[in-house]
């Protein structure tokens, strides 16, 4: 692997559920990165099974610090208790929310954070992923060889594109291009999009804040995901690219491996079923 650049040492973690046909083995990494042009780093990540988040603060002075970090810190206890579910998230967010309005430091009116990410619901019988998303962060998957982007954008950019009035290659440099149009935040509602789906060996989700994305094309993800097998290896070096494209905005990553393993091709996993 070739030298990194970066700041920040990624986070790696693992775990095994148990299914009633089989089982799965999650692998992921996450890294967060102030980047070049930023005093400070208003992104905040939480990844822990079953729940991978990601933050991207906003507003002035630390508003933004306080808001993602306040987001994270109460959607990180859902994790413990192993069952994640729509409404436990969107109760997560209100009670976020009134941490934010509450902080001392909360004193810009423009206060408030993305958030998105996926998590696994067990609830049924098949288990299956749900995407989250509120602003410009972003979750993509990689299947079949093909990357694609499962969020989408709260800004005025997207819509502007949606409505055929804008092309993507313009939007990449619109002067709105960070404009959002929905956050966590004491003016907003904490309601995300959802997006399931299944659950299938060899997906690979990346889960990161429009810092990435502002340095680096679908196309340069995938091909950092293609080049390295490992999790940590791959958003290391997607940070690094980023950071050398012009690292304008605090970057934060996070790569989750699937493995599936279904009990006719493997009989003896012996593994209790996690819940």
């Amino acid at each position: 692997m070739a030298e990194t650049i970066s700041s920040s040492q990624p986070q790696s973690g693992r775990h095994t559920v148990a299914l009633a046909n089989g089982s799965l083995e999650l692998t992921w990494a996450s890294i967060t990165d102030t980047g070049r042009r930023r005093e400070t780093n208003q992104d905040a990540v939480f990844a822990g099974y079953p729940l991978f988040v990601v933050a991207d603060g906003m507003g002035g002075h630390i508003g933004g610090e306080i808001a993602s970090a306040s987001v994270i810190a109460r959607l990180e206890p859902l994790a413990s208790t192993r069952h994640v579910t729509g409404r436990l998230i969107e109760k997560a967010l209100a009670r976020a929310v009134k941490d934010i309005i509450a902080h001392p430091d909360t004193t810009d009116e423009g206060t408030g954070t993305t958030v998105t990410g996926v998590f696994l619901d067990t609830s049924k019988s098949e288990p299956h992923w749900v995407s989250l998303n509120i602003g410009d962060s972003r979750v993509y998957l990689l299947r079949d060889h093909q990357l694609v982007q499962i969020t989408v954008d709260h800004s005025v950019v997207q819509e502007l594109i949606a409505s055929g009035r804008l092309s993507p290659e313009e939007a990449e440099n619109h002067p709105y291009g960070n404009v959002i149009t929905r956050a966590v935040g004491p003016s907003e509602g904490a309601r995300p999009d959802y997006v399931r789906l299944d659950v299938l060996d060899g997906d690979r989700f990346v889960i990161c804040s429009d810092g990435l994305t502002k340095e680096l094309t679908d196309y340069g993800i995938q091909h950092f995901l293609d080049e390295h097998a490992d999790p940590a290896d791959a958003i290391t070096a997607m940070l690094d690219a980023a950071l050398e494209n012009g690292g304008r905005d605090n970057v934060t990553i996070l790569v989750l491996d699937v493995a599936r393993t279904d009990r006719a091709n493997s009989p003896s996993t012996g593994t209790t079923a996690t819940r």
